[in-house]
C-alpha cells in the first residue's frame, strides 16, 4: 500500500474525482492501524467473510489474489488487473493510464 500512497497525486488525480478502496480480509481493527501508521489517503475495506473477493474474482482459498479494478462513474468494472503486480512500475504506469481514461475531460 505503501506504492500508492507515494504515487496517489500522479495515479489517482490527487484525489480528484477518484476514490480509491483496498479491500483485504484483514479485520477492520487491523486495517484501521495500518492506515494511520501509514497516513494513506486509501479507504480500506474489511472482506473477512470473502464476500466482494468471491464477487470479483479474486479469491484463492483463504486469502485473495492482489487484484486492482477500476470503476468508471457509472459503476462499470473499465479495467481488472488480476493479479496485479505491486513491484513493476508497468502495472502502475498502466494503472494510472486507465483512472485517467475515466476522468472527465477538461
Amino acid at each position: 500500500m505503501e506504492a500508492y500512497r507515494d504515487q496517489y497525486a500522479k495515479l489517482f488525480n490527487n484525489g480528484r474525482n477518484v476514490v480509491v478502496i483496498g479491500i483485504s480480509v484483514d479485520a477492520d481493527t487491523m486495517l484501521a492501524s495500518w492506515a494511520r501508521d501509514l497516513q494513506t489517503p486509501v479507504v480500506f475495506g474489511s472482506d473477512v467473510g470473502q464476500k466482494v473477493g468471491k464477487l470479483y474474482g479474486s479469491t484463492r482459498g483463504a486469502l485473495d489474489n492482489r487484484s486492482v479494478f477500476v470503476v468508471d462513474p457509472s459503476g462499470k468494472v473499465v479495467k481488472r488487473m488480476q493479479p496485479f503486480n505491486e513491484l513493476a512500475q508497468g502495472s502502475f504506469d498502466e494503472l494510472e493510464a486507465a483512472v485517467k481514461g475515466t476522468l472527465p475531460s477538461r
